[in-house]
């Protein structure tokens, strides 16, 4: 049995009224361990910590070029201890160990991208038309950051918001899933490991009260929340009440589209991979693909042939190629979701169900599934499954999909398959969403922007984009000459 308690400045420290929380192995569907369930005491203790680190500690004092020095240091301790946190992240969400590895080793080259900009963040001066004012401005860090991140990639996600914030010069207060919340209390630790300052990263573990006391604290001065479209607006609407700003990431149906002159082999990888790699769990899913009518049939075919191939087991193992949603709440609304696009006259042609895997009775699998013949506005083309199901519909011209890829709330990522290159570049511009990918799709690094537009999200991650999200600019003003200002008259 597992156990972990909140970590606050450098310390274990449990609830204080002693109350903790289970969390469990979708593979096997038993116990993994217990956490610390945090409520406003321990939120108050893990931000006052943050606070104190900010203004008072050695963070604070510390020089750009130092800190990033040091996150630098702390990725190169997170890729030593990548396959422990990739074994914790795999058995608590079920993803594969190789993936959960890959996201622990690459958090490294985002801790050296973030340290390296760490003192790069400049000011400027103002060219003003009188000579005799000096006016420049600064780019100052904000504070406390409350970052709430979601179970899918734990280490991943919590760094891409960690790294700007931190190369920014803020403190942090970590709301992991309850789902996932043992990696970010190891990443705590390592982080210290490498000479971060105790309360610059405290971690608070817990459900929805605990973010929400995390949100609501005075001291917080920005959240950043990756998750659901439903949970940003409320968190976004609790920090608005106080004139906090957000950084939303947020959820997605995207749209991969496939035109009759792609390479077919690439495409039909990269349409699984959209939806299949990560058993749908991943904002970016290309959960609606769109295939031109005149390799339809033979495309989708081919879709299903391979979706039937997918080894699914133990994602602890080389060999599987897609293991469990993360929890049995996910795995019904799979259930549920795909029932319903039926019931509105979809039919499935491949999938649907539960598999059986012997080695594992209880645990949370779904068949990898794909669903034709929905109309635009079915249930499961409109809202985000997060769970291994693939709508497939045929189009006829570039208007056609425009129309049909842009006409959701969503706007986070987009594929476009097609050797035509005025027609890629014109649907990238035409496509409203934060990213689009041509001839490739899933690809993310650390120095290209990555977010939303619509209800998929607000600001951007990754790249310098990214640390301007945890600053505020001051403007400052000094009078060189000796000149008497008219006290009732304002100088311009």
């Amino acid at each position: 049995m597992n156990t972990y308690s909140n970590y606050v400045a450098g310390k274990d420290v449990p609830a204080a009224d002693g109350r903790t929380f289970t969390a469990f192995n979708p593979t096997t569907g038993g116990v993994w361990g217990t956490f610390a369930l945090a409520g406003p005491t321990e939120v108050d203790r893990a931000v006052k910590a943050a606070s104190e680190a900010f203004r008072t500690g050695p963070w604070g004092a510390l020089s750009p070029t130092r800190r990033g020095r040091l996150l630098m240091k702390w990725g190169e301790v997170i890729a030593e201890h990548a396959d422990r946190i990739a074994t914790i992240e795999t058995e608590q969400n079920g993803k594969l160990f190789a993936e959960m590895r890959a996201q622990a080793r690459i958090a490294q080259d985002w801790l050296y991208y973030f340290g390296g900009l760490a003192d790069k963040i400049e000011g400027t001066v103002i060219p003003l038309d009188r000579q005799s004012i000096l006016n420049y401005t600064l780019r100052e860090p904000l504070g406390v950051v409350g970052v709430i991140t979601p179970w899918n990639s734990p280490t991943f996600i919590a760094i891409m918001s960690l790294a700007p914030a931190l190369a920014a010069g803020n403190t942090i207060v970590l709301k992991p899933s309850e789902i996932t919340s043992a990696s970010a209390i190891e990443l705590a630790r390592l982080a210290e490991l490498a000479g971060i300052p105790p309360g610059v990263i405290n971690v608070v573990t817990g459900f929805r009260e605990t973010g929400e006391a995390l949100v609501d604290h005075p001291l917080v001065a920005k959240v950043s929340f990756t998750g659901s479209v439903g949970a940003g607006r409320a968190i976004a609407a609790r920090a608005g009440q106080r004139l906090v700003s957000c950084m939303l990431e947020l959820g997605g149906k995207s749209p991969n589209i496939v035109f009759d002159d792609a390479n077919l082999d690439q495409a039909e990888a990269g349409v699984l991979a959209g939806i299949f790699a990560a058993a749908g769990q991943t904002c970016v899913a290309g959960s609606r693909a769109y295939i031109h009518e005149s390799i339809y049939d033979t495309f989708v075919d081919r879709l299903v042939r391979r979706a039937q191939q997918i080894t699914i087991g133990d994602p602890l193992l080389a060999t599987t190629q897609m293991g469990p949603v993360a929890t049995k709440m996910q795995l019904e609304k799979d259930e549920s979701m795909v029932a319903r696009a039926v019931s509105e006259g979809a039919k499935v042609l491949c999938g649907g169900g539960r598999p059986a895997i012997a080695e594992f009775p209880g645990g949370y699998f779904y068949q990898p599934t794909i669903v034709h013949q929905l109309t635009k506005d079915n249930f499961l083309m409109r809202n985000e499954v997060f769970g291994p199901v693939l709508a497939v519909t045929p189009f006829k011209d570039e208007a056609e999909v425009l129309a049909l890829a842009n006409d959701t709330e969503f706007g986070l990522a987009a594929g476009v398959w097609t050797h035509d290159i005025r027609r890629a570049h014109k649907m990238a511009r035409a496509l409203e969403s934060g990213t689009v990918w041509v001839n490739t799709y899933r690809a993310l690094t650390f120095n290209s922007p990555f977010g939303g537009y619509k209800a998929s999200g607000i600001g951007r991650q990754n790249g310098i984009e990214a640390v301007y999200q945890y600053l505020q600019t001051k403007s400052v003003w000094c009078e060189l000459g000796d000149e008497v200002q008219d006290p009732f008259i304002m100088k311009v």
